[in-house]
C-alpha cells in the first residue's frame, strides 16, 4: 500500500527576482517525487478555515493578513511582500498539514510537501512563517477530539519558537525542539523539551544526541499522534544552518524518528520544514529523504 502525501500547486507562487526564499522547491520536490511510481498516493488539501486559524491567531492579525493591511515592518518580519496569492498559499499549506494529520490518523503515516511554519506567532509573522500550521493542526485535532494528546518533534535547525509559545498553555500538546543554539531566533521560547546544539555537528554527533533523547521523549508523552517537522536546514550545504549533516545523515535522522514512532503504534504526520539553497534539485533531494525513509519503513512493515 502506498503512503499518503499532500500537495497543492498553490504551494508555489511567484516572488520577486532574487528573493532569498526558495519558493519553487515545493513544485520541484513534487516533480521529483512524481517519478517514484506508485509508492505515493497524492491528496490535495483545502485552505484552512478562519475558525481553524482563530484557534491560534488573533482576529486582528488575520484581518490584517487576509485584507492586505500588514504594514511595511510586518511584511519585512514575514520575509515576503504581501499578495493575495501569498495569503492563499499559506492557508493551503496550513490546510495541508491538517489534512496530513488526519490521513496519518487513518493510515498510520502521511507527509505534506510543505509545512513547518514554526516561527509564526499569534499576532505576527516571522522568518518566512505567516500562519503556524503545526499549532493550528494541534489545536484543531484536540478541539474536535480526534486526538487526546499529541507530540510535535521539531528538528529544523531553528527553534520552533512560535509553536512553543502558541501551545505553552496546552497540556495535551507537547513541543520538542532540537536546534542550533546560536541561530535564529535570537530570543528563544521555552518548548516543553528543548535540546540546544553546538554549531557544526556532523552526522555522528547529531544522531547520537537524537538517539539519547527520542525514545524517552515519546514514551514520556505517550501521544496519539506525532507531528514531525523534518527541516533540512541542518544540512552541511544549507545557507542558514550551521550544522554539517549529509544527505545520508538526513535519511538516518528521518528514519530514526519514523521508526521510533511507528514501532510504538503511533501515527506520524510529517512536514518538510526549512531548507535554503539556490540549487533547487539538490535541496529537494534533501527534502526527499523524508519520503525515502517513510516509503522504505512502510514497505518493510506492510
Amino acid at each position: 500500500m502506498p503512503i499518503a502525501a499532500v500537495h497543492h500547486p498553490g504551494y508555489t507562487i511567484d516572488l520577486p527576482a532574487n528573493h532569498p526564499f526558495p519558493m519553487a522547491k515545493f513544485r520541484v520536490l513534487r516533480d521529483q517525487l512524481g517519478t517514484w511510481g506508485d509508492a505515493i498516493t497524492w491528496h490535495r488539501p483545502s485552505r484552512a478555515t478562519r475558525a481553524q486559524l482563530e484557534r491560534v491567531h488573533t482576529p486582528a492579525y488575520l484581518d490584517a493578513l487576509t485584507g492586505g493591511h500588514l504594514d511595511r515592518a510586518a511584511q519585512r518580519r514575514s520575509g515576503f511582500p504581501w499578495s493575495q496569492a501569498l495569503v492563499e498559499r499559506v492557508r493551503l499549506e496550513t490546510g495541508g498539514t491538517v489534512l496530513t494529520a488526519r490521513l496519518a490518523l487513518e493510515q498510520g503515516l502521511a507527509l505534506n510537501v510543505a509545512g513547518g511554519t514554526h516561527h509564526a506567532h499569534a499576532d505576527s509573522a516571522s522568518g518566512y512563517c505567516l500562519l503556524n500550521d503545526l499549532a493550528v493542526t494541534a489545536r484543531t485535532l484536540l478541539a474536535t477530539g480526534e486526538v487526546r494528546r499529541l507530540l510535535i518533534i521539531d528538528l529544523d535547525v531553528h527553534q520552533g519558537d512560535g509553536t512553543a509559545r502558541l501551545l505553552a498553555d496546552e497540556p495535551a500538546a507537547m513541543t520538542f525542539s532540537m536546534h542550533v543554539a546560536r541561530n535564529f531566533p535570537a530570543r528563544k521560547a521555552h518548548s516543553d523539551w528543548d535540546v540546544p546544539l553546538a554549531s557544526g555537528l556532523d552526522d555522528t554527533a547529531y544522531l547520537e544526541t537524537l538517539a539519547d533523547v527520542l525514545p524517552r521523549l515519546i514514551d514520556q508523552c505517550a501521544p496519539d499522534l506525532v507531528i514531525y517537522d523534518a527541516g533540512v536546514d541542518v544540512h552541511q550545504a544549507d545557507r542558514l544552518g550551521h550544522c554539517r549533516l549529509s544527505d545520508e545523515g538526513l535519511y538516518k535522522r528521518d528514519r530514526r524518528v519514523i521508526e521510533a514512532t511507528r514501532s510504538r503504534g503511533i501515527p506520524l504526520a510529517g512536514v518538510i520544514g526549512g531548507g535554503y539553497d539556490r540549487d533547487l534539485d539538490a535541496l529537494c533531494r534533501r527534502h526527499a529523504q523524508l519520503f525515502r525513509a517513510a516509503i522504505q519503513i512502510h514497505e518493510e512493515t506492510d
